[in-house]
């Protein structure tokens, strides 16, 4: 066995970790989509035409507002590397956590935005969102993947499931296998998406913040959990004993 072989994952690029924001993506795609203008906010592709085509039209609000949506993510991507530039990696939280908290920051405050009018705002927050979480989270495994958008993880996986196939290539079946199940997430998102937020109501929208809470604590290492937990066992004992 190499030396590399004895190498762990890094936190960041675990499996379940990658899941969990495919199924976030999913869900964020489907809540714009859905009570926010029938867009995708979660891919910058679509914007750009829409820009092109209101522009060829002569329609200047409306290109006011795809451009909006354009610089957001742009300037998601700008944010991502500049923490990852700026913070010290002897932070207790990482940067990947603290993009997490940037990103909890900006939904929560894209919840309570109201519907209609204000909704090429909402969906500029959420390709800002989008491109912090694409730009900081681009590896499972090793593997690059996104988690906001399922073209190139499908091209990934079928790539690597015809090198298994018709190649026989050690491990690219197993690479397949995990860029499916990132689309899965992704499509299981956006299902459960469509079904509580139509059925239940669109506060269900605060289910996209928890999943990132879920993250954030999932790719801690486990001896920050320890610590945590320790310091939260001795919080809740001085408070229990008085």
């Amino acid at each position: 066995m190499s030396e590399n072989a004895n190498i762990p994952t890094m936190d960041s690029e675990r499996l379940i970790a990658a899941c969990v924001l495919s199924v976030v993506g999913g869900f964020l795609d489907i809540y714009t989509y859905l009570f926010r203008g029938n867009v995708f906010a979660n891919a910058v592709t679509g914007n750009m035409v829409l820009f092109g085509f209101h522009f060829a039209n002569g329609k200047w609000e409306m290109c006011g507002r795809y451009l909006l949506a354009i610089v957001s993510y742009a300037f998601g991507i700008f944010m991502a590397n500049l923490i990852h530039a700026r913070l010290p990696s002897s932070r207790r939280i990482t940067w990947n956590q603290s993009v997490i908290l940037l990103e909890l920051i900006c939904l929560l405050a894209v919840a309570f935005i109201p519907y209609g009018r204000w909704d090429f705002l909402v969906n500029s927050g959420i390709a800002f969102v989008c491109a912090l979480q694409v730009q900081t989270f681009r590896r499972v495994h090793g593997l690059p993947f996104a988690s906001t958008m399922c073209t190139g993880n499908l091209r990934s996986g079928t790539d690597a499931l015809f090198r298994s196939v018709h190649d026989r290539e050690p491990g690219e079946l197993r690479k397949a296998l995990h860029y499916y199940g990132v689309i899965v997430c992704f499509i299981s998102g956006a299902a459960a998406g469509a079904l509580l937020l139509s059925n239940v109501g669109p506060f269900m929208f605060l289910l996209a913040p928890a999943g990132l809470c879920v993250v954030f604590f999932l790719i801690s290492s486990r001896r920050k959990l320890a610590g945590w937990r320790r310091k939260f066992r001795s919080v809740f004992r001085r408070k229990s004993g008085r």
